[in-house]
Formats: structure tokens, C-alpha cells, sequence
């Protein structure tokens, strides 16, 4: 099976400025949900790798993060998919942390506990920073226009041949496919 890594915010569910804080909060876009679901029935391992500052600025508790997940887990298991695990960094930029994305230490730790290399495995952002940590741990970078991923576009001038899609269920359509020309 072949692994995809997944930002959270932006890409599975709307973002927000003020960070989403809550299980109420939590919002999927449109299609999101399907699209992890179909990713899943054609094949693919799918684990999250996010950025979750708002732990270490205190907006919401690790009792928060975990109702927000486990609203998205219920939701995704009622069309019937699945994310194998969920990686985040809880601090905050000032920690100077590894595994704060654009540093690459999450997607390296997902590696390490999942026994992978992460030569051909896919990480699907809206970010520059998803980006440049996808690239330092030696992933293939896919950006998603929804979240942030409008902005992000003026930022690629440092990043030749980033594919782009509109959102998570157009990068689904493109490995599907790609996957059923690979057999025939």
C-alpha cells in the first residue's frame, strides 16, 4: 500500500486566522472526506501530519484537539474511510522545535514509526511551510489551492515542477487515475 501524508487545516477542513478550536469548529471541505475515502479504497495509506501551535498559545486543551479528531475520524468512517494516525506538533514557532513544520522532524517521525522511506510517498499541503518540509525530508510535494493554497501559489517561484489541484478530491481523481493507467 502506498502512503499519503495529509496537512489537516486547509486541505481536509476550512482554516481559519483564529485557528479552529473546537469540535464545533471543524468543518470539512466539501469532498474532502470522500476523497481520503476513495484514496483509501484505491489503495492508499493515509496519515496527517499537522502543525497545532494553538496548544502552546493556550486557545484550545489536548482534551479540544482530541474531540476535534475524533469528529473528523466519525466523519470519515461514515463514507467509509479511514486515517491510519495522526502526527502534530503542539508547540509554538518560538519553540524552535523539529518537528514544527516547515521543519521536516514530523514527516521524518512518520517515517521512522510507519519503517518507511519517504522517496515516493506524496504530502498534500496548502502551505509554503507544508511544502518546504515535505521537500527537507525528501517527499514529493502536492499543493492544494483550497486553505492557504491561493496565497502559497505567489510564493512557488523557489519550487519548480509543485503539481497543484483545486482541493483534496482532484489530487484523489489525478492518483486514481494514474494508478489504474499504471495497470493497464
Amino acid at each position: 500500500m502506498q502512503l499519503v501524508i495529509l496537512d489537516r487545516d486547509g486541505v481536509i477542513n476550512y482554516d481559519s486566522d483564529e485557528y479552529i478550536k473546537s469540535a464545533d469548529e471543524w468543518k470539512p471541505i466539501l469532498g474532502s472526506l470522500e476523497a481520503i475515502a476513495r484514496l483509501n479504497q484505491g489503495g492508499y495509506r493515509v496519515v496527517l501530519a499537522t502543525n497545532q501551535s494553538g496548544l502552546a498559545r493556550g486557545l484550545f486543551t489536548p482534551d479540544d484537539l482530541h474531540q476535534i479528531h475524533s469528529k473528523m475520524l466519525k466523519q470519515l468512517a461514515e463514507v467509509g474511510g479511514n486515517i491510519e494516525a495522526i502526527f502534530f506538533c503542539p508547540h509554538s514557532q518560538k519553540d524552535g522545535c523539529q518537528c514544527r513544520k516547515p521543519r521536516p522532524g514530523l514527516l521524518l517521525d512518520i517515517a521512522n514509526r510507519l519503517g518507511t522511506s519517504l522517496a515516493n510517498v506524496i504530502s498534500i499541503g496548502d502551505s509554503l511551510r507544508d511544502l518546504q518540509a515535505t521537500i527537507a525530508a525528501g517527499a514529493k510535494p502536492i499543493l492544494v489551492l483550497t486553505g492557504n493554497g491561493k496565497r502559497t501559489l505567489n510564493q512557488l517561484e523557489a519550487f519548480e515542477d509543485v503539481p497543484i489541484f483545486d482541493n483534496l478530491a482532484a489530487v484523489a481523481d489525478h492518483l486514481l487515475q494514474s494508478d489504474e493507467n499504471d495497470k493497464d
